[in-house]
């Protein structure tokens, strides 16, 4: 009987999923037996499109299209929760199965507080995240430190602190801290992000700490919710998922990993934050001169909502068609979300100008919690 707590070994029993899928396959298997079952109405995950800097938003409701879903997309930054909200009705009248990041996750539980999601109709299966790349970058990157062609690349992974790619010549990694040293790797708020095991999803999977004969071949799998060891019991139980218990020395090297990226999150806030205070706001008004007032930050941004009216981000203090707006426009939008920030990175990632919004959302926030709550930056979404 799997109950909340357990961490386990998982693969499916599926061989063609597990040839697909990576880790053994346990979340694939996990998402198509939930809808085989009738467990939830479809699985809202993400698949590649032309190639692997090309991640498509997908809403599967035939479990045989799963396989689409299969593996990773660190080269995709797609944001899904509020794609919940816009597109499918906040899951009101749907159930939806879903993986999620760190940042999918918060995204989720923030629209819930907003009861713009109906958490009750969402089965979150998370998994550990090390961060993503920009599309953008991930090309340059690719061309100027590895020498390859970035159209040739059909695979690429972050592991052992390492960006690793596949291509038509063979493969080769690099360590992640000399790419992000030379401005490459992954994005500025991935390297702030502490939330690398998704806790507050119904389960929270993951590579690290499988060892032994089952590295490479199993997922991890930490139990973190009721619903979450429903789902893993009755797979179990119908043979779709097959489990061990997690080796001890493993649950101990998950820890120690998953305590290294904290450090290394806690390293990069200090870096990016060092220059701002007390000078932030002259940094802001500085950087956000360039503003366009296009609303991609609030529109993208999964906190962050419109007024009754429809009039988002505007007052008598923001006059209409005024290019730049006065600096009043961002500061009313940080203060609108400094409690709600997830450090998701959409703001920043699809600004046209190119400003660092991501880095001042995250900065408030997190001087927020220091001065009020010096616990909550490090445990609000991981207990």
């Amino acid at each position: 009987m799997v109950k909340k707590g357990d961490m386990l070994y998982a693969w499916t029993s599926d061989a063609d999923l597990a040839a697909k899928a990576e880790c053994g396959g346990a979340v694939t298997g996990l998402l198509k037996f939930a809808l085989e079952k009738k467990m939830v109405d479809a699985v809202f995950a993400v698949k590649r499109g032309q190639d692997i800097y090309d991640a498509v938003p997908t809403l599967i409701t035939d479990p045989k299209e799963l396989n689409q879903t299969a593996g990773s997309l660190h080269c995709g930054t797609l944001l899904l929760s509020k794609l919940i909200k816009k597109y499918l009705g906040g899951a009101s009248n749907m159930k939806i199965a879903m993986p999620v990041k760190g940042c999918d996750m918060m995204g989720i539980l923030e629209l819930a507080k907003r009861d713009k999601i109906n958490l009750d109709n969402i089965l979150m299966i998370g998994v550990n995240c090390g961060g993503t790349v920009s599309p953008i970058t991930a090309r340059e990157m690719i061309a100027d430190k590895f020498g390859v062609d970035p159209d040739t690349v059909t695979k690429e992974e972050i592991d052992k602190g390492q960006f690793i790619i596949e291509y038509a010549g063979g493969h080769k990694g690099i360590s992640i801290d000399e790419l992000e040293d030379e401005g490459y790797g992954r994005r500025s708020n991935c390297r702030r992000c502490k939330v690398k095991v998704p806790r507050q999803a119904d389960l929270a999977c993951g590579n690290w700490g499988v060892i032994g004969e089952k590295a490479g071949k199993a997922t991890f799998v930490e139990v973190c919710s009721d619903k979450g060891a429903k789902l893993l019991d009755e797979a179990t139980k119908a043979g779709v998922i097959k489990t061990e218990a997690a080796n001890p020395k493993g649950i101990e090297i998950r820890k120690k990993v998953e305590g290294a990226m904290f450090k290394l999150g806690d390293k990069w806030r200090r870096r990016d934050f060092a220059d701002l205070s007390p000078v932030l706001w002259d940094t802001i008004n500085k950087e956000t001169s360039r503003c366009i007032k296009c609303y991609s930050c609030i529109e993208n941004c999964p906190v962050c909502f419109p007024n009754e009216d429809g009039l988002a981000g505007k007052s008598l203090m923001v006059k209409d068609g005024e290019v730049p707006p006065k600096p009043m426009f961002h500061m009313r939008r940080f203060a609108h979300i400094s409690d709600s920030c997830i450090n998701c990175g959409q703001c920043e990632e699809l600004c046209p100008m190119d400003i660092p919004l991501a880095l001042f959302s995250h900065a408030i926030r997190a001087e927020a919690d220091n001065t009020f709550e010096p616990k909550l930056g490090e445990s609000r979404y991981t207990n």
